[in-house]
Formats: structure tokens, C-alpha cells, sequence
């Protein structure tokens, strides 16, 4: 009755109600549990908490549950096979009615649910030997978006800082990059491809690494927001300025601030939210019918072009000098001492950097060959 069954007399529902409210009763989850051998609750493990993206998701998918009458517990595995190997041992032992997780990478092993009969869908990243539901988004498709719209910008040298090899999700997007390349017939350079950790250290580092190889680009293309973060925090620090048509930056994933960057900042748009119902609703649906075939839903992205990335030529980014030898680490002693020298929190917004991160007194002078069309001195031959 208290289950909400309809079969029971609406009249004597009513009464054991009233009863319930007077006396205050709780039914007992552990035992009706053990009575049902499962329990109301959905383990989602998510390969960083920290990323706005899972925000949104997580969200799609606790709204979802709740339509099903499940609750959902939410594990952060920080992209370590151990901890998501740990947490998967948990929802075995606690019988969970049903697992979302977003693997690692493409090793993780779910073996274990699967034998178990326990219902698994995976989210935003695929495993290719496993039958199981998967929701995914066109990362091949999204990529390829932005890197036309930089092509059809008239940007030529375009970089590419993408995830590690060994995820799914960083080696589509880069097929994708690569796959718009070779429809305008630009010629492909592995200088201009970075691996990274689809983290902001990983696209500040990648970034860092392009400018000091001075490496020849007018475009870069970072294939999650906190990589685009990362690389952003990086030209504004070198004080490399982001100039539509000189250089132009896109970025896959709406970050919620993107519009407060300046010039704002291009991306592609995935939906995270409806991503997270989906999971739910195969989930839900699995649990009901486990002997149906597995289902694999493709969502599609969405481009948001904005001043980053406006209309340009071809043009060779200025590269700018190294930073000062005693300048102190990302994350060490600032040169003064007196606490950590990171950031204030909104400086890459600002358009300046902190004193403590200001490169050598150099004065910033475009490529000898490019000065021309920087408004340097004459045209070749004029």
C-alpha cells in the first residue's frame, strides 16, 4: 500500500495514510530492500567532478531518476581506473539497482556489473567491447564544425589541442578536426596537434608548449572548455592578445561564462542536460526489460559562433618572448614569496594578468615576413 500500488481500495489507501502521518512511521528501506534484492538507488561515477560539464549532466540525470522513483549517488572516479575499479566494487556490494558511469578511459572494465545482471549505461564515452546502453554526443561531427567554421573564416593554421590517446572521446574530435582539414584541402601538420588531460592544466601546458616552440598558427582549436580555459589563461599571460582574424580560438563545450570572455568566446555546444535524461530513461527502461538489445543514442552538437573566431586571413601569430627565468611556477612560491602564485580567480577574464605573471619587458613585434599585414612598416615590394 505504501508502495503507491493501484490495486488497493482508494478508500482504505486514505485511512493508512492518515495513519502514517499521525504516527509518524517510516517504512524501512534496508529491509524492504533486502525483501526486493535491490535497492531504489542508481550509482552514476563521473570522471571529474570538477568539470561543468558533468554539472549540467548529473543534473539531466537525477531529474530523470526522480521520474522513475530512483535517487541517485553520485561517485567522482577523478579519471584513476583504481578509484573507479573501488567504486564499482561498491555498487556490487550494495546492490544498486543500476550503474550510469563515465568511463575513465577506454579500458575501464564494467565485466563485473555485466555478470552481475546489474543494469549499466555509459555517458559521453563509449566502451567498444562491451554490449551495454551508451548515450554519446557526434564528437566527430562537433569537431568538424568547428574547425570549418575557423576554415570558412579564412583561418589556415589551425591548432588542434585535443585529449589523450587512449579515450575515444579525444581521438574522434581529433578525427573530426582533421576530417574538416582535408575537405578544404589544407595540408595536415603534427606541430599544430597537442595531447592533453581535458583539464585546464592540460590546455594551459599545451598552449605554453605551442608558443615557446614558436610554432606558426593563427587559430587554435581546444576540444573541451577546460582545455579552452587552460589555453586562454595561457595567451593572456603571454600577453598574446586574441584578435579576430589574427588569432582565433573555439572551444567544444558551452562553459557558462563563454559570453563574458573578450572578445566572447566561439564553441560548440553539447547538450548535456538532455544527455543526462537520456541515460536515465535507457537505464530505467533496462532495468524494467534486462533481455532487450542494447541501445546506442548519438545526440547532436550545436555550433555558437562569437567574436573569437570572426572572419580573418591567413596570418602567423607573433610569438612571444619566454617567460622570465625567475619568474615563479604555475603553482609555486610567487617571486615575492607570501603564498602560492596562482591566479586571482577571473583574471583571464580581465584581459591583464596579476604583476607576479608578467612576461619579460620585451616589446611584442609580429613575424619579420608578416609585419605588412600587422600594420608593421611596408608591404613587401610597395
Amino acid at each position: 500500500m505504501l508502495n503507491g500500488r493501484s490495486t488497493v481500495n482508494p478508500e482504505l489507501a486514505a485511512l493508512v495514510h492518515a495513519a502514517v502521518r499521525e504516527l509518524g512511521y517510516r517504512p524501512n528501506g534496508v529491509a524492504r530492500n533486502l525483501r526486493r534484492r535491490q535497492t531504489t538507488l542508481w550509482a552514476m561515477l563521473v570522471s571529474d567532478v570538477g568539470n561543468p560539464f558533468f554539472t549540467s549532466l548529473v543534473r539531466g540525470v537525477e531529474d530523470g531518476g526522480r521520474r522513475f522513483g530512483y535517487s541517485v549517488v553520485l561517485c567522482n572516479t577523478d579519471e584513476s581506473r583504481e578509484r573507479e575499479a573501488e567504486y564499482i566494487a561498491v555498487a556490487l556490494a550494495d546492490n544498486v539497482a543500476g550503474v550510469i558511469i563515465s568511463p575513465a578511459d577506454d579500458s575501464t572494465d564494467i565485466s563485473a556489473l555485466v555478470a552481475a545482471g546489474t543494469a549499466v549505461v555509459t555517458i559521453d564515452r563509449e566502451l567498444a567491447e562491451t554490449e551495454v546502453d551508451a548515450v554519446l554526443v557526434d564528437n566527430e561531427k562537433g569537431a568538424e564544425q568547428a574547425t570549418t567554421h575557423l576554415l570558412e573564416s579564412g583561418y589556415r593554421r589551425i591548432a588542434c589541442i585535443t585529449g589523450p590517446r587512449r579515450m575515444s572521446t579525444a581521438m574522434r574530435r581529433l578525427r573530426g578536426h582533421l576530417r574538416a582539414l582535408r575537405a578544404f584541402g589544407v595540408p595536415q601538420d603534427r606541430a599544430l596537434i597537442r595531447h592533453a588531460d581535458f583539464r585546464e592544466e592540460g590546455g594551459y601546458s599545451a598552449m605554453a608548449a605551442l608558443l615557446d616552440e614558436g610554432v606558426e598558427m593563427d587559430a587554435v582549436f581546444a576540444a573541451n572548455n577546460l582545455m579552452t580555459v587552460g589555453a586562454v589563461e595561457c595567451l593572456t599571460e603571454r600577453e598574446v592578445p586574441i584578435v579576430p582574424g589574427r588569432l582565433g580560438v573555439i572551444g567544444f563545450d558551452d562553459i557558462p561564462w563563454a559570453r563574458l570572455f573578450r572578445p566572447g568566446l566561439s564553441t560548440v555546444r553539447q547538450s548535456t542536460y538532455e544527455l543526462g535524461r537520456a541515460a536515465a530513461q535507457l537505464l530505467a527502461g533496462r532495468i524494467d526489460n534486462p533481455a532487450r538489445p542494447a541501445v546506442r543514442m548519438v545526440l547532436q552538437t550545436e555550433l555558437h559562433p562569437r567574436e573569437s573566431s570572426g572572419p580573418g586571413a591567413t596570418w602567423a601569430v607573433a610569438r612571444r618572448p619566454p617567460l622570465r627565468p625567475e619568474r615563479a611556477s604555475r603553482h609555486g612560491d610567487s617571486p615575492g614569496g607570501g603564498g602560492k602564485g596562482r591566479k586571482a580567480p577571473g583574471a583571464h577574464l580581465s584581459g591583464r594578468s596579476p604583476s607576479r605573471w608578467r612576461t619579460a619587458p620585451t616589446r611584442w613585434e609580429p613575424p619579420r615576413r608578416a609585419r605588412w599585414r600587422w600594420g608593421w612598416g611596408r608591404r613587401p615590394g610597395a
